[in-house]
């Protein structure tokens, strides 16, 4: 498992609705990690990049559950307050970007994280990177940029770890240790004021016990003794993955700030030919110049044949993808051989695979069938269909016509299912948010929910049918889903759904939850991204608009004028 953080952990931002707050939010989005809220005091109710705001980090694990990690971007004088709440949360890692930090705070945070088993990175820290797993804090800029500069490890392969004293060096570090081919399992800023959190021989800790790291690489700094602790490692076994470090501040005087606040000599500790003598001693690989840590990494692993060096083909790519490796005789689809997987997974299990990485168990393949098996057709009358039939009767090609239905796809046709998801995600907050008894908070919050509505006039997304009462799909879909495992506890989405419709029969206007409805909280509960089940529907309604496209084609004149309500079915009975 990559150090510090993964897709698992569930994260949140303190400072949320500050500038910097949302931008950073935004980054670590993008790249992938799982931010479930933010907190600003007197802010609560508020929403951030759709993710909900708490007025505090209690509220927060109140509303959301347990927090992992919680970044901050708070100023330097608010954060010793906001630290310590989070630590009395329960959070289990706080990353601390502000520097100037007052001494006796990060002093007073220390001493709080390690009796609560906690810890933080920082302050003064850009925060830390797992390729392809998450980001915390600011590394790469932008999530595009992190994703091109640094290659994580392949599945079962190795990578390198960068550790640095300097938020700008360490980024720089991974920059240039890849451009020479170097695959990344993770990159640490561990702050560069005096105090500190995680310090470098923590973290090189971290990274001995992590099987996708095969070497570690170090910027250090004068001051401080982290880099000797480092060879103190080296030299008791504690750490035996290679090490190749750089120091900087060699033309640094005692008494000299190195650029930060912990980078100062003071008489003889802390010297940069201190630092070096000790690695050197350890076994460490030092080099004079910065310039040369790249080559020196690639050599170091060339001569282990690690794995964590690209190919050529590999260090040549413009850009990569996660998805589908083709070689010689071969395709392979999230790892899995395809043809090994034909014959032995249904469309829906591999639709699961590709969307998510995973191939899933039976009764959730039998699932994801019978999802895409519900939406593959509704008739003639859905926009989908009739601009794929308008189409085909100017006698335009099949995927000219498909292509047609699938453009008339949108917000208010199949977009219900990712609509219906994200409200009730949003319900199941406000649930939470209120604390007590969750079922109970849910059909309370149903209540208000409905009764705004009513006097709103708004539409609820995945609820009612322009022609079912009830509609068929909808029941046998939480029958599998069930089957499969989903049960509508509380705080599921299923069970949210559940809330809402008993609310609507309290009031006497049943209106009972639809199959657009059913599977966007079906879906959400599977774990998938809400962001692919406008696609999912897609998928599922394709082989109903070729269908609809070839019998335009050969049962009807061209360019006739195609009546949306009045036409009849002369199919088999059934």
């Amino acid at each position: 498992m990559p150090i510090l953080i993964d897709q698992s952990k569930r994260v949140i931002v303190q400072g949320i609705t500050g500038r910097e707050g949302q931008a950073r939010t935004r980054l670590m989005l993008d790249y992938g990690t799982n931010v479930v809220a933010g907190v600003t005091p007197g802010k609560g109710g508020q929403s951030v990049l759709d993710l909900p705001v708490f007025n505090t980090v209690h509220d927060a694990v109140a509303a959301t559950g347990p927090i992992d990690i919680s970044v901050l971007f708070i100023p330097a004088g608010q954060i010793k307050t906001a630290a310590l709440e989070a630590i009395s949360a329960g959070v289990k890692l706080l990353v601390l970007v502000a520097d100037r930090v007052p001494v006796w705070d990060a002093m007073e945070i220390a001493k709080a994280a390690k009796a609560a088993g906690a810890s933080f990175l920082g302050p003064n820290t850009l925060g830390a990177a797992s390729p392809g797993h998450g980001l915390i804090g600011m590394i790469g800029g932008r999530a595009e940029s992190a994703r091109e500069w640094f290659k994580p490890p392949l599945p079962g392969g190795t990578g390198v770890g960068v550790i640095s004293r300097s938020g700008g060096m360490g980024t720089s570090t991974a920059y240039y240790v890849g451009q020479a081919g170097v695959r990344i399992s993770g990159i640490v800023h561990v702050g560069g004021d005096a105090v500190l959190g995680l310090r470098i021989p923590d973290v090189a800790r971290l990274y001995q016990d992590d099987p996708a790291t095969d070497a570690i690489v170090v910027f250090g700094e004068i001051g401080g003794s982290q880099e000797e602790e480092l060879a103190d490692l080296i030299t008791s076994g504690v750490i035996t993955k290679p090490v190749v470090a750089y120091i900087g501040g060699k033309a640094a005087r005692a008494g000299t700030r190195f650029s930060h606040a912990g980078a100062i000599i003071e008489g003889n500790r802390g010297t940069h030919a201190g630092k070096v003598a000790a690695l050197r001693a350890a076994g460490a690989t030092v080099v004079d110049s910065f310039g040369d840590v790249p080559a020196a990494v690639a050599q170091l692993l060339r001569s282990r044949s690690s794995r964590s060096l690209m190919t050529d083909a590999e260090r040549r790519a413009v850009w990569t993808t996660a998805i589908t490796r083709i070689e010689p005789n071969k395709v392979a689809v999230r790892g899995r051989d395809i043809a090994s997987l034909m014959g032995n997974a249904s469309f829906g299990a591999a639709v699961y695979l590709i969307l998510t990485g995973k191939l899933p168990d039976d009764a959730t393949g039998k699932l994801m069938d019978a999802i895409l098996v519900s939406s593959i057709d509704h008739g003639a009358t859905p926009p989908s269909c009739l601009a794929a039939r308008t189409v085909a009767s100017t006698g335009a090609p099949l995927s000219q016509s498909v292509a047609a239905g699938i453009m008339s796809i949108n917000r208010h046709h199949g977009g219900a299912i990712e609509d219906c998801a994200r409200y009730l995600r949003r319900l199941t907050d406000t649930a939470r948010a209120a604390k007590g008894d969750l079922a109970s908070a849910l059909d309370a919050a149903a209540d208000q929910e409905i009764a705004r509505i009513k006097s709103t006039g708004d539409r609820i997304s995945g609820f009612g049918h322009r022609i079912h009462t009830k509609d068929p799909r909808t029941a046998r879909l939480f029958e599998l889903a069930q089957q499969a495992g989903l049960r509508g506890e509380p705080g599921s989405h299923i069970a949210a759904a559940r809330a809402i419709e008993r609310a609507v029969a309290r009031i006497g206007c049943p209106l009972p939850i639809n199959v657009d409805g059913a599977i966007g909280a079906i879906l959400a509960d599977m774990g998938l991204d809400p962001r692919v089940f406008n696609g999912i529907f897609m998928i599922a309604r394709t082989p109903g608009l070729v269908a609809h496209v070839v019998e335009e084609q050969t049962r009807e004149k061209p360019m006739r004028r195609i009546d949306p309500v009045n036409h009849a079915y002369d199919g088999p009975a059934g």
